[in-house]
């Protein structure tokens, strides 16, 4: 049976170093026009549930550097957006194509099609994990800090799928996470009891968001509203009041202190204009790394 890239506890801290090591390899041949055509003559399906830019953008432009040619599937224009069971749906497309990745809502979903596909099915996003954003933010953080080891995170924001998914990854690699964020607001508590289990003392959880950056190498925050959530936008604008990462929860942070945001970010929100725009931001970086990382999941396990 295929192997499949759907969250990150299903990989060890190994292996999950040896994909980011050839992310690095593949962004340097890239860089320097080496032809690196590892998916020669594959084709890998793009299923799309949710409205996307940089996932769509950086699977199809990897698949086509990989030698490979990316069928683009919108929401709406397939069977499975009309009521077909997803398990045919999977076996299909499993005949048809050589790996699927796919980005929607429940987990359940790509938990399911990787149950019934013979071949490797990749989470582009779902509303619990988001591991392809999270690998690419760690190797932005090797490119500047050198490494994660050693390191201290911080989360600032929605308990999302972003979150979920540092949880996770402190878990495994072994480096200190803080999440801040309102009550109310917390991460998946399974995800935190596994985490918690696997790495005791690793996760520190507060709601004061200048506890969590004081004196952090790496700041991270996401949207107070995922897709999906709009309706609470009001809401959640009240109740996360404070968690704006800005100039003045920078300065708690170490100087050299590194910045991310998956994007879109909502400038004045949760992210203000002077941060991301500032010296400390290492945003575009990251967003481009989402090219390098898939390049490295895809070529790792389509065959």
């Amino acid at each position: 049976m295929a192997r499949h890239f759907l969250a990150l506890h299903d990989y060890t801290k190994e292996e999950l170093d040896s994909l980011l090591a050839l992310a690095a390899d593949l962004k340097a041949k890239q860089k320097q026009g080496i032809p690196h055509r590892l998916l020669d003559g594959k084709t890998v399906a793009l299923i799309f549930e949710k409205a996307s830019t940089r996932t769509r953008v950086s699977f199809e432009v990897g698949v086509f550097q990989l030698g490979g040619h990316g069928l683009f599937i919108p929401p709406g224009t397939s069977q499975m957006g009309r009521g077909e069971p997803i398990k045919d749906t999977a076996r299909v497309m499993a005949r048809y194509c050589d790996g699927i990745m796919i980005r929607t809502y429940g987990q359940e979903i790509v938990e399911e099609f990787a149950r019934y596909s013979d071949v490797a099915v990749i989470n582009g996003l779902t509303d619990l994990f988001h591991p392809c954003q999270i690998m690419a933010d760690l190797q932005t953080v090797i490119e500047r800090k050198g490494g994660y080891g050693g390191r201290k995170f911080a989360w600032v924001g929605d308990g999302n799928n972003m979150a979920n998914t540092w949880i996770e990854a402190a878990a495994i690699l072994g480096f200190d996470l803080a999440l801040a964020y309102p009550v109310g607001y917390e991460p998946d508590a399974a995800v935190l009891n596994w985490a918690q289990a696997k790495a005791p003392g690793r996760i520190t959880l507060t709601t004061d968001p200048r506890l969590a950056v004081k004196d952090a190498d790496v700041l991270n925050t996401d949207v107070w509203a995922s897709m999906g959530q709009e309706s609470e936008q009001n809401v959640r604008e009240q109740a996360f009041a404070g968690y704006c990462l800005d100039d003045s929860l920078v300065q708690l942070a170490r100087p050299d202190c590194i910045v991310m945001h998956c994007l879109p970010a909502h400038r004045g929100e949760e992210i203000s204009d002077s941060v991301i725009e500032g010296r400390n931001s290492v945003v575009w970086d990251e967003a481009e790394n989402r090219l390098h990382i898939q390049k490295a999941i895809m070529a790792t396990l389509i065959r």
